[in-house]
Parts: structure tokens; C-alpha cells; sequence
């Protein structure tokens, strides 16, 4: 009999994890699924997937196939050690005896008896399958996220028609954005994720947040920052002065002698939570522009009036 490369069938490496192998069956499984395939050879194919997966993604019966499998390559003649099972134990009806269904001589000889072709994981036609999950990236307003919303989506989603056919379907969903969710985190729709196949369950649709760009605001996590423009005499007296935030206005108190990139921080006025983020305000000082005599007189006698270096520390007097 012909040796089988199970990892070679699977396109995996020999150091897949039991999660690779299980994201590679999936994959492929819908690929060469006889009842939506198209690809030449689709049944012979899922069947021979199916029986490797049967073996990888059990440890005992990856452990022995490996053991056997070191020197062996995809196609060559292949005998198995004499009594070689005796030496692993694959649990009731794999100590030999009977026959399994569908699985091929080399599967027989090394693991026969007993397997039930309805066991978790081994897949013929008339299979139940979960869909695979969606990821899907969608952009929300940050007063979306301070306030919570209900928003309409449209997503383009693969499904299997009457005859067996993927075929792409635009749906519309009416999504919830929770309070408070920052950019990054996902909002997670139970089975609206792709189909699944002959019954099995849907898979699940993940949005992933991120924010429309904003005007003034931007948001790091749950704090929000600002650049807030202040007049010379507001940084230089201080004050108060209006701040937008994303509840509303409020009053800021700016410090006397404030000077541009003083940063203000505002408690609890960033996004909600079990704990709120803050407000970051950074102030942008803005010079008023000098468009006649008398406001170019004015900016030289303050300059005679507090005269000041404010390169003076770079070594460029």
C-alpha cells in the first residue's frame, strides 16, 4: 500500500498546532465540500482530507502515525511494524477487527476497526458544519461611543444557494454600539456570521470599532484629547474659558502665566465606563494678527514694556 503524508494533505507543517490543523480542515473541507465544489476530483479529495484530519487532530493517533512516519514520503510503498499497534492505546474499536467506512488501506491497516464515519470532525456528504466566523472593520462617530447608538449596516456576505452555489448576498443589519466602546474593541452578532452547512450553526459576525476622524477630538483607549486655542492675555492673566467635551460645554479654569502645550486634564469627561476616561487639553496660544498701525503699536510697547528672550537657553544670542 501507498504511505499517506496526512500534513502534506492538510497543507500543514509537522509542528501545527491543534488549532492550525483545525482552521486548515476547515478551510479546506468547504473547499472540496461535493455538494458546493466545482474543483476536479472534489469527493476524492474531502474524503482524503477527512481521513487525515481524523488522525492529526487526535493526539494518540498523531503520536503513532508521526512515530511510524519519520522516514516516509507521500506515495512510497509502505508496510507497518509488525503488531506495532500493541504499543498505543486508540481507545475502543481501534485494536483491530472490522472495518472502517471510507477511509483508505493505509488508514486500515494502521488504525482499522470500529471508527464510525458520524464521529465529531470526519466529514461525508450531508455533513453538519459551523460557518466560519466575520471580521468585519466598521467606523462610528466618537459621540456614538460617549452615548451609545442604534445604527443600520449593510455587508456583503457569502451564502449557498438552491444548487449549491456561493454566491455573494448584501444583507442589512440594525447593530447596537454599546456606551462606551473604544476603538479596537469588537461588537460580536451571534450567527450572522457565514452559513453553515446542512444545518450546522451559523458562525458569528465580529465588528471591529474604529473612529470617523473628528473635527477637534481625538480618542486614545477611553481618554479623549483636544487642542484648545487661547489668546495671549487668556494664557498670560488666566482664567476661565469654555471647553467643548463630548457631554457638552464646560468651564475651564486656565492658569496665570499658561504657556502654549500646557496640558489641563479634565476628571471623568473622556468615555463612560466602569471607570470614565478623562479630557486631555492642551493649549494652543494665537497671536492676533497686527493689521494696522495701532495694533503694531500696541505689540511694540509690550515689547518695551516686558521685553523677554525666549530663545535665550539655545545658543543663539
Amino acid at each position: 500500500m501507498e504511505y499517506k503524508d496526512y500534513y502534506k494533505i492538510m497543507g500543514v507543517d509537522r509542528k501545527a498546532t491543534p488549532e492550525e490543523i483545525k482552521r486548515a480542515y476547515r478551510k479546506l473541507a468547504r473547499k472540496y465540500h461535493p455538494d458546493v465544489s466545482k474543483e476536479k476530483d472534489a469527493e476524492a479529495k474531502f474524503k482524503e482530507l477527512g481521513e487525515a484530519y481524523e488522525v492529526l487532530k487526535d493526539p494518540k493517533k498523531r503520536a503513532a502515525y508521526d512515530r511510524i512516519g519519520q522516514n516516509w514520503q507521500e506515495g512510497q510503498t509502505f508496510t507497518p511494524p509488525p503488531e506495532w499497534q500493541r504499543e498505543f492505546d486508540f481507545g475502543t474499536g481501534f485494536a483491530g477487527g472490522g472495518r472502517t467506512t471510507g477511509f483508505s488501506d493505509f488508514f486500515e491497516a494502521l488504525f482499522g476497526g470500529g471508527f464510525s464515519p458520524h464521529q465529531e470532525g470526519v466529514f461525508y456528504r450531508g455533513f453538519q458544519a459551523q460557518g466560519e466566523d466575520q471580521h468585519v472593520r466598521i467606523l462610528i462617530d466618537l459621540e456614538d461611543a460617549y452615548h451609545g447608538a442604534s445604527r443600520t449596516v449593510a455587508l456583503d456576505t457569502p451564502e449557498i444557494d438552491a444548487q449549491g452555489r456561493i454566491v455573494s448576498n448584501r444583507k442589512t443589519l440594525n447593530i447596537k454600539i454599546p456606551r462606551g466602546i473604544q476603538a479596537g474593541q469588537r461588537i460580536r452578532l451571534t450567527g450572522q456570521g457565514m452559513p453553515g452547512m446542512q444545518g450546522g450553526k451559523n458562525g458569528d459576525l465580529y465588528l471591529e470599532v474604529e473612529f470617523n476622524k473628528h473635527r477637534y477630538f481625538q480618542a486614545k483607549g477611553k481618554d479623549i484629547s483636544i487642542e484648545l486655542p487661547v489668546t495671549p492675555w487668556e494664557a498670560a492673566l488666566g482664567g476661565n474659558v469654555p471647553v467643548p467635551t463630548l457631554g457638552g460645554k464646560v468651564e475651564v479654569k486656565i492658569p496665570r502665566g499658561s504657556q502654549a502645550g500646557t496640558q489641563l486634564r479634565l476628571k471623568g469627561r473622556g468615555l463612560p465606563g466602569v471607570t470614565p476616561g478623562d479630557q486631555l487639553v492642551t493649549l494652543k496660544i494665537v497671536t492676533p494678527p497686527a493689521p494696522d498701525e495701532a495694533a503694531a503699536a500696541l505689540y511694540k510697547r509690550m515689547a518695551e514694556l516686558m521685553p523677554m528672550n525666549p530663545r535665550q537657553n539655545m545658543g543663539i544670542d
